[in-house]
């Protein structure tokens, strides 16, 4: 047992969590799960696990909202999101926030298992189709300033440093609530905001606002 690496589950499903945790069983150790950010944050102040199996949308802020107070308090351990969503800015947000890799939830139980060792081990884990998604968000980074980046600016500079605090919050997967939360700000301010950027930017839907800032990297400004 003891070269099996110690695995925390964290899904707010807690009948997705038992499922997992029967698939794992004997290939690694499960130290426990959690359903929410303060009951993760706690199970891994308390179990110390190598790896953390995350899922990206829970309430109060999500997977994201974990790995970064996990880094305030520099708790060592390593995440790997377990997710149904395979939308390109839910990937690209958490493995900005710190993740070492993505799967979905069609996963099989030991191709879940083996990944979780890889992780432990120091690797970056995908399903396939969304390591595309790392790759070019990645290498779009590394290219040269475009007359697209001048763009982009131009686009950025329309907005006030409070809508692009929003639109930060938005393109991170935050839900409104949670961004009033975070902000100290009204639902119905956070509403406002939205509106604001979507007219300002020419977009119709707060899948598109997130669309737009990860293309432009927003989520690092």
């Amino acid at each position: 047992m003891s070269d099996q690496p110690r695995v925390l589950i964290v899904d707010d499903h807690h009948l997705f969590r038992a499922g997992v945790r029967a698939e794992l069983a004997g290939e690694v150790d499960v130290a426990g799960d959690a359903g929410d950010v303060e009951s993760a944050l706690r199970a891994i102040r308390d179990t110390r696990p190598d790896v953390v199996l995350l899922d990206v949308h829970m309430p109060h802020g999500g997977g994201v909202e974990v790995i970064r107070r996990a880094a305030a308090e520099d708790l060592p351990t390593r995440f790997l999101a377990l997710s149904v969503s395979d939308a390109a800015e839910d990937v690209i947000g958490v493995i900005r926030a710190g993740a070492r890799g993505y799967v979905t939830k069609t996963i099989s139980g030991a191709e879940l298992a083996d990944a979780v060792r890889r992780v432990a081990g120091g690797d970056a884990v995908f399903s396939p189709r969304l390591a595309g998604f790392v790759l070019d968000a990645f290498a779009g980074e590394a290219a040269p300033a475009t007359g697209a980046d001048a763009r982009a600016r131009d686009e950025l500079d329309q907005l006030t440093p409070r809508e692009r605090e929003v639109l930060r919050h938005i393109a991170r997967g935050y839900m409104y609530k949670e961004v009033a939360a975070q902000l100290q700000i009204s639902v119905k301010t956070v509403e406002a905001h939205v509106s604001a950027v979507l007219r300002k930017l020419q977009l119709s839907s707060r899948h598109e606002l997130s669309r737009w800032a990860v293309e432009r990297r927003l989520i690092e400004l």
